[in-house]
Order: C-alpha cells, then sequence, then structure tokens
C-alpha cells in the first residue's frame, strides 16, 4: 500500500521528535491563507528579535516583495515538529529556514517544494552543502549559509602553560596540552554533550575523526572518541557540565577567560571579539593526525507546499532576497555564516580575514544525512547521543554504551 500524505506526516513527526525534547517555541503558528499582503516566516533564531539586524534583513525581504513578513522564530529543537504538525493542519508557512538534516524529513513528509519547480537557482552552491538539502538528485531548499565547528583557544592561557597552539596535530598532543593547561592551574575544554542534536554535532568531528561511521555506532572508532571523551572528564581537563552544556553555555564558560579550549563554530566570532583575551582557531584534530571530518551546520530557506500556489511567486521573491548572489554577503555577515558559494566567501574573507580557517573548514565540511542516511540520521543520532550521555556520566563503560546505542539505531 502506498502511504497517504497524512501517514507520511504521521510517521515523520515520531522521527523529529527526538530531536526535540527540549523546546518551546515563541510566537504562534503562521498561515498560508494570512489575509491582504501578510505572509508568514519561519526561522530558529529566537535570540535574534525584530530590531536586530536579522530581524531588519527579514522585514526588508519582504518589503522588497511587496508583502508584509511576519516573522516567528522558534528554537531550533522545536521548528521541525511545528512545521510538520502547521502542514498536517494545512497551515504552514510561506517560507521557513530549517536546519539541514531536518529538510529530508518534511521531504518524505512531502511538504516541501523542489527549488527547480520553483526556479530558484542552486548551480552555484557547493556541492558539500547543498547535499544536505539533496534528495534524488532534487534540492529541496537554498541554503542561506553554512558553519561548522573548530578549535577556539585562549592565547593567554597556553602561553603561561608553555603550549604552542601549532603543536597541536592529534589526540595525544592535544590530551598533552591540556594535562599541561591543568597543570599551569587553569582550565581544559570546554564543549557541548547535551542530550539533543548538539550533542551529536560535537561528537561527529571526534567519532569521524576516528574513522567512525554512523551505520556502525560501535565500531572501534566510535569507541575510541566516546573514550577520549570520558578520559578527558574523569581527568578533569572538561569540565562534568558538559553533559548539560548547549554551545551556548559552552561558550560562556569559555568567555571567563578560564579555559585553554572552546569546541564551537563560526557563530561565535562576534563573542570572541568581545571576550576580552587574545584568540586563535585551529582545526579539530584527527585521532592519529590532520583535519578531522566535521559536520555541515546552517540552514536551508524552503518554501513548503500550500493550498494557493499563487503564493509561491512572492515566496520565491523572498528566498531569492535573502540567497541571491548580490545579498548573501548582506545575509551571511549578519548571521556569521560562511556563505555556501565560493564567489562570497572570497568577498568575505576580504573583509575579515579571520573567516579564512571556516571557509577552509565547511569546504571540507560533511553533511549529517549524506551517504543515503536521509530521514535515517534521526534515528541514529538519538541513540548516539544517549551513549555520550550514558559514558559521561559514569552509567556504562563506552563499548557498551555504544552496543546498546547500534542496537536502538538498528530497531529505528
Amino acid at each position: 500500500m502506498i502511504p497517504t500524505r497524512r501517514t507520511l506526516l504521521a510517521v515523520a513527526v515520531a522521527a523529529l521528535l527526538p530531536l526535540t525534547a527540549c523546546g518551546g517555541g515563541s510566537g504562534s503558528s503562521g498561515s498560508s491563507s494570512s489575509a491582504g499582503g501578510t505572509y508568514t516566516f519561519w526561522d530558529p533564531y529566537p535570540q535574534f528579535d525584530a530590531s536586530s539586524d536579522w530581524g531588519k534583513r527579514v522585514t526588508a525581504c519582504g518589503t522588497a516583495a511587496g508583502v508584509k513578513l511576519k516573522r516567528t522564530a522558534y528554537d531550533t529543537t522545536d521548528l521541525g515538529n511545528k512545521a510538520l504538525l502547521a502542514a498536517q493542519q494545512g497551515d504552514a508557512p510561506d517560507v521557513m529556514l530549517v536546519d539541514n538534516p531536518v529538510v529530508s524529513t518534511l521531504v518524505e513528509a512531502g511538504i516541501l517544494n523542489k527549488t527547480a519547480d520553483l526556479g530558484l537557482d542552486t548551480a552555484s552552491i557547493q556541492k558539500n552543502v547543498i547535499g544536505a538539502g539533496t534528495i534524488d538528485g532534487a534540492s529541496y531548499g537554498v541554503p542561506i549559509g553554512a558553519n561548522t565547528l573548530a578549535l577556539y583557544y585562549n592565547k593567554k592561557v597556553l602561553s603561561a602553560a608553555g603550549v604552542d597552539p601549532a603543536s597541536i596535530k592529534d589526540w595525544a598532543s592535544l590530551t598533552a596540552a591540556l594535562k599541561k593547561v591543568k597543570a599551569a592551574g587553569k582550565k581544559g575544554i570546554t564543549f557541548s554533550a547535551i542530550n539533543t542534536e548538539e550533542g551529536s554535532f560535537q561528537f561527529l568531528p571526534w567519532f569521524w575523526g576516528a574513522g567512525g561511521d554512523l551505520t556502525k555506532l560501535d565500531s572501534a572508532g566510535g569507541v575510541a572518541a566516546l573514550t577520549l571523551w570520558k578520559q578527558w572528564v574523569d581527568a578533569g581537563y572538561a569540565p562534568k557540565d558538559v553533559l548539560q552544556n548547549t554551545q551556548t553555555t559552552s561558550w560562556q564558560e569559555f568567555a571567563t577567560g578560564d579555559y585553554a579550549f572552546s569546541e564551537n563554530g563560526t557563530w561565535q566570532l562576534g563573542n570572541a571579539d568581545k571576550a576580552g583575551f587574545p584568540y586563535g582557531v585551529v582545526n579539530i584534530p584527527g585521532r592519529t593526525g590532520g583535519s578531522a571530518p566535521v559536520p555541515t551546520g546552517g540552514e536551508f530557506v524552503t518554501v513548503p507546499v500550500q493550498k494557493d500556489s499563487s503564493r509561491y511567486d512572492v515566496s520565491k521573491k523572498i528566498v531569492t532576497c535573502l540567497t541571491s548572489a548580490t545579498n548573501l554577503l548582506a545575509t551571511d555577515t549578519t548571521l556569521m555564516y560562511v556563505a555556501p558559494t565560493a564567489a562570497v566567501q572570497a568577498e568575505q574573507v576580504k573583509k575579515n580575514a579571520e573567516l579564512k580557517p571556516w571557509v577552509a573548514a565547511v569546504a571540507a565540511a560533511r553533511g549529517r544525512t549524506s551517504g543515503g542516511l536521509g530521514t535515517k540520521y534521526p534515528t541514529i543520532s538519538q541513540p548516539m547521543w544517549t551513549a555520550v550521555q550514558s559514558a559521561l556520566s559514569g552509567g556504562r563503560s563506552p563499548q557498551d554504551a555504544l552496543d546498546t546505542a547500534q542496537a536502538a539505531a538498528r530497531k529505528g
């Protein structure tokens, strides 16, 4: 039996629920049938109000399209479920920004339009970036930009501990640096190991950096990565509150000036400049050397399916306003994202040399849903972050935790 769209939506909601355990968005749902010239726009940026640069940018794109744009912001972990439920009720927003792993779930539910059907051009976007929103050769959204992870370091802390950041080549040299930092009376490294997608996102560079495979969570590489994190927590090189840390609270710890390293993203560059101490950025090292593969972060601007298809012309104008070659620089500067095209990346680096290592990192980043995982990724990610929690809290050994995770992922 071919599943109906309603059945697919129900399945998709169930798939997304593990990714949205925490949450509570702000605002009310939008309506595709808003009266007059009002269009609805959802994004995952509740930290930006209407008076922020981002809020003003969204409003300006509505004005440019000749309509009033009603913006509602939800937490990232809540937005996917809200989108599925709104579509189920025939009340989807006109334009929506979603975290890239969610795109495949929304596509399976049948609620996103193909970019080709809308006449949106994605030819200049880097393949690894657009790939996160491409299913069976068709893209279902336009990346607004990309971000990924690296290690920020506090130059003063490392200097006082006698650590040269250039010496960080692999896990052994990084652990040796953390040991020196602790001996010098400072703190080692902050990261997020929370039991949400943020925890999986931060764990993936270490997992992939040891040769881990998302279809085999309990492989030797996966166990090595989780063992590394557990050793750091047990030795006091990383705080025990990594279990509750979001990427934001982890950054706040680093901003105190007491820590040597913070695993965090491009989006913290503005905060880094305000931290009050000199900092640098190095790539996350692989287990035996080189740069570890890092996950592609960032959102896609999508156009949900509407009963009234005549609305798509304006929706296309709004998407184009945010993502066209002439406007991407302003959009990504506002969000502190790396642009998804080489031409705009070059402009960014010209204006801000600090983005150079991030551009290189994004170019080498890997999509979480790539390799054919698609909608299987949420059923893998939740057991993975659960295993991290279990091992770091001391409940299970890394091997036992990942054995359980693999069994759960297989059932999912």
